[in-house]
């Protein structure tokens, strides 16, 4: 009962570490991203390519209503996995930073830059008492310098750098899908197809258009480009991954 209660104790305390040295409830917050449906980010030649499962709960609900991918800046696109309110905070965050920096130095933030500054906010509550760490973890890509960047943030405030990445729901099996499919000299089309197969192969092997959030970030262009569903959905019939519904009928 003794160990359990210290255990307990060690819980509730954000800024003390347990005797092994772990801080549990920056654990937690990773669980918390888990639970969260999947994102997937796609650094190819030709830019970048967010993609993630927006799974509808309700028919009732306006599809539109589920954001997990944002626009930072003109050059820098951000998805999401795990809790949807702590994910617009740090939406917000760094979009008053690139804001900041245009206005300070009067050019756009690079985006190892955005992703550190938001990484050193999301550290700074594991280990202020009072606060909770966060539950999300955001893709952050773009484009800096003609150059497509891909990094990750971790509830920890850990940036990574990627060539290719999933988090949320189904990781293991979206990275192992990536590891084994990924191709660095493709091009933004290609990344797209790789990002919708990966996603399907979690999901029956087919999507359905309104289920599914699509952003890229080209190269030439420097753009954030956000896809509608009709633009989805003929990527989706391009590659096979058209959910028809036919299974259904035919039951």
């Amino acid at each position: 009962m003794q160990g359990q209660a210290q255990q307990q104790a060690y819980d509730r305390g954000i800024t003390i570490f347990s005797p092994d040295g772990r801080l549990y409830q920056v654990e937690y917050a990773r669980e918390a991203v888990k639970r969260g449906t999947a994102s997937i980010g796609i650094r190819t030649a030709g830019g970048v390519v967010l993609a993630v499962d927006k799974r509808i709960p309700s028919p009732l609900l306006e599809d539109s209503s589920v954001e997990k991918i944002h626009k930072a800046d003109d050059h820098i696109g951000i998805a999401s996995a795990g809790h949807v309110a702590d994910a617009r905070q740090l939406i917000d965050f760094a979009r008053r930073q690139s804001q900041v920096n245009q206005l300070r130095y009067g050019e756009p933030i690079g985006v190892e830059t955005l992703t550190k500054t938001v990484t050193d906010h999301i550290q700074q509550y594991t280990q202020v008492g009072g606060a909770r760490p966060f539950g999300v973890a955001l893709i952050v890509g773009g484009i800096e310098n003609g150059e497509p960047r891909l990094f990750e943030t971790d509830p920890s405030g850990t940036p990574y750098e990627w060539k290719a990445l999933a988090v949320g729901a189904d990781r293991g099996e979206l990275q192992n899908f990536l590891e084994e499919q990924y191709d660095a000299e493709a091009d933004l089309d290609g990344g797209v197809s790789l990002a919708l197969e990966a996603l399907a192969s979690v999901n029956d092997g087919s999507l359905l258009p309104n289920e599914v959030g699509l952003a890229t970030v080209d190269v030439e262009s420097e753009s954030f480009d956000h896809l509608e569903d009709d633009r989805i959905e003929t990527y989706l019939e391009e590659n096979d991954l058209l959910d028809t519904g036919e299974d259904e009928e035919d039951e």
